[in-house]
């Protein structure tokens, strides 16, 4: 009998450590979800920001550049209607062709409506305009957006936030 007792206290206790470390084992492995699954969030999230700069980064034209900048301060305050957008291809017109005019000004466009913040543009094209401009012609840029803002169906105000913003992206001393 204490035989008997003895096999079975060890049974006992070997079916008890058994669902414990069965326990753990699920314990461990919720936690080994729960790291990926904050991982993948992390890694999605930083996919997200990339794709969301995408059409900024993939610019290697200045009147593309150009274009995108001023389509992305003009349609701050609400989208780019027919007779505004005339006037950002007036504008872009000085400085391109026909053809190049229309690809800027369809792209930008479509780049503006892709990021909500126009800081965002600024700070990613400004240093690229700043690299490939020089004073005359960044000046230039700055009246560009200026007469962007002015035409159309009414006259728009730039923060002047994002002039100074700009400017001082553009390499001009700004106090």
């Amino acid at each position: 009998m204490p035989f008997l007792i003895a096999v079975l206290g060890v049974l006992g206790a070997a079916a008890f450590w058994w669902y414990r470390m069965k326990a753990m084992n699920d314990a461990a492995r919720e936690v080994a979800d729960v790291v990926g699954r904050v991982q993948g969030n992390i890694r999605r999230k930083k996919l997200r920001k990339q794709a969301a700069l995408s059409p900024l980064t993939a610019i290697d034209d200045p009147v593309v550049a150009a274009a995108t900048l001023i389509t992305s301060i003009v349609s701050e305050n609400g989208p780019v209607l027919p007779q505004r957008e005339a006037v950002i291809r007036a504008v872009i017109s000085e400085i391109a062709d026909k053809k190049k005019t229309d690809e800027a000004v369809i792209y930008a466009k479509w780049a503006a409506s892709q990021i909500d913040d126009t800081t965002v543009v600024i700070d990613k094209l400004a240093p690229f305009l700043r690299e490939r401009l020089d004073v005359a012609e960044r000046n230039d840029l700055l009246q560009m957006v200026n007469r962007a803002a002015q035409g159309g169906e009414k006259r728009l105000e730039i923060a002047d936030q994002r002039m100074l913003r700009l400017r001082q992206k553009l390499g001009f001393e700004v106090n």
